[in-house]
């Protein structure tokens, strides 16, 4: 198990978003870019930390750890939906007639209105997700190995030493419990 060095004051959330009919559209670059300067803003107005992140073509799971005494992530995600959304619509209008439901929310066309969230109970919690994240490039079949994936936080993990570079390219990796 890789050790993580972890010293926060706030709670610590696991979140997946999907892409409005899963569109495989996130690995873009405009989406890329967008999503990278909602991050910013929305980072200089409502700080957290990124703990981990995975961007795949329909989905994106990220680790986050909030400020002590703010639990405030449903406005954070909102801010960067939009912001993404407000970047992108007119690239990727699904061609679809968008629901009345869509139309009351004023939601875009690049994600799924929804999102999942679970609050990450302890280390060995945190350790799971975080080797759940980084692998499921491999898991979903668009990387051979968890290196071989650009859009993640693991490359940076490896320079700090938390992973070996060619983990998640081993038998140990393939066969790890994701609970």
């Amino acid at each position: 198990m890789s050790r993580y060095r972890r010293a926060r004051d706030g709670q610590t959330y696991f979140f997946t978003l999907v892409s409005y009919w899963r569109r495989p559209i996130l690995c873009t670059v405009p989406i890329r870019n967008a999503l990278r300067s909602a991050l910013i803003e929305v980072r200089q107005r409502r700080p957290f930390d990124i703990d981990a992140w995975v961007l795949m073509p329909d989905h994106l799971h990220t680790i986050w750890t909030l400020p002590a005494d703010d639990a405030d992530y449903s406005t954070r995600w909102a801010l960067i939906k939009r912001l993404v959304s407000r970047s992108c619509a007119d690239q990727f209008g699904n061609g679809r007639q968008p629901s009345v439901s869509r139309i009351k929310h004023r939601d875009a066309s690049i994600w799924h209105r929804r999102f999942h969230e679970h609050k990450i109970r302890d280390e060995s919690d945190f350790e799971k997700h975080m080797d759940y994240l980084h692998f499921n490039p491999v898991k979903h079949g668009h990387a051979g190995n968890v290196a071989a994936w650009p859009f993640s936080t693991f490359h940076r993990y490896v320079r700090e030493g938390v992973y070996p570079v060619d983990w998640g390219g081993t038998v140990h990796a393939s066969r790890v419990e994701w609970d």
